[in-house]
């Protein structure tokens, strides 16, 4: 696995999910409505939603869900600590290539993390 560039990674993706989501206009409306209304704060905060698929993201191996759910895990303020245990939560249920994964996205939330201060 190369390293990643993740803010240009993210841009490719968003580039070719625009393009998926005009090709697709109702599913595509659904699935937005679904994520803002599972992601909305409720008996769990957003912030720990955003950490559960961010593990989940882990365990599926997928780059663009490291790369989103990141984003939006800052968003709602995880700090670097709630990002490392949601990780081991995901390598305790996705053994070693949850551990590979794991490593990807704690590089996407300091790349993350540096580009907001610098």
């Amino acid at each position: 696995m190369a390293t990643k560039n993740w803010a240009e990674f993210t841009e490719q993706t968003d580039t070719r999910m625009k393009t998926l989501r005009a090709a697709m206009r109702e599913p595509a409306q659904g699935f937005t409505a679904l994520a803002k209304a599972t992601i909305a704060e409720g008996a769990l905060s957003s912030k720990t939603k955003e950490l559960i698929a961010l593990a989940i993201g882990v365990t599926a191996r997928c780059d663009g869900c490291l790369a989103y759910h990141v984003a939006a895990a800052r968003k709602y303020g995880a700090t670097r600590e709630e990002v490392v245990e949601a990780i081991g939560v995901a390598v305790y249920m996705g053994g070693g290539p949850s551990m590979i994964y794991g490593a990807e996205a704690l590089s996407a939330f300091d790349e993350m993390e540096a580009a907001s201060k610098g």
